[in-house]
């Protein structure tokens, strides 16, 4: 997939929200809906193509040792979002203020973390947004280890592979597989378009009983 249709795939995004993209992903029978992510520094909504990175108990790989996610930092291009998955069952944070700095100078859209997180305030001083299923002051040092980047990993009940795109926002966040991308972000345009209409009924004084009949209802059948 070329960048100019990535960007076009993000900029079409950035228009949309969580809940019209889970009900394209419902009309079309594909999983990558997750609740109980919430944004914890920022209620900015971000949109962008996916890098990796799965933290846990063990030894990091063989080189130069470097803390958890500055490998992804670098190799990230603006735009991006980095997700994480710590599901080591431990206190130990996924994401830091250091690391929100570094991510917010290189133009990083933002970070999903399918676990905790720490220096919430130090992100908030610098607006940079970061998703998480909590926070802790917890570090990771001596706790976990950066196992992988850029390999598939899980949040919630999804599987998530670099370069696949990511929204999020205070609804949920959603994950698109890369293949999938052009049919969904249509749908979920289509979605949107349709409620923007019925919005517009309701201003001109329709009945919200008509508004939200059976149009709505089965606006999500296949």
């Amino acid at each position: 997939m070329t960048q100019a249709i990535s960007s076009e795939f993000v900029a079409r995004l950035n228009r949309l929200d969580s809940c019209a993209v889970s009900d394209a992903l419902d009309k079309l029978g594909f999983k990558g809906a997750v609740t109980g992510i919430s944004p914890l520094t920022s209620v900015r909504r971000i949109a962008g193509k996916v890098l990796t990175i799965r933290l846990g108990v063990g030894q990091p790989p063989p080189g130069v040792p470097r803390h958890i996610g500055t490998t992804a930092i670098e190799a990230a291009q603006p735009g991006d979002i980095i997700v994480v998955e710590q599901r080591s069952g431990l206190d130990a944070a996924a994401w830091g203020g250091i690391l929100s700095r570094g991510a917010k100078l290189r133009g990083i859209a933002g970070t999903i973390a399918e676990g905790p997180v720490r220096d919430v305030d130090e992100a908030r001083e610098v607006d940079y947004p970061v998703y998480g299923r909590g926070a802790t002051c917890c570090t990771a040092r001596g706790r976990v280890v950066e196992l992988a980047n850029n390999q598939p990993i899980i949040v919630g009940n999804v599987n998530v592979k670099a370069g696949d795109y990511a929204i999020a926002d205070s609804s949920g966040v959603v994950f698109i597989a890369a293949e999938e991308a052009e049919r969904v972000i249509a749908a979920a345009e289509d979605i949107a378009a349709r409620e923007g209409a019925m919005a517009k009924a309701l201003l001109d004084g329709e009945p919200i009983t008509k508004v939200m009949g059976a149009n709505y209802e089965n606006m999500l059948r296949r």
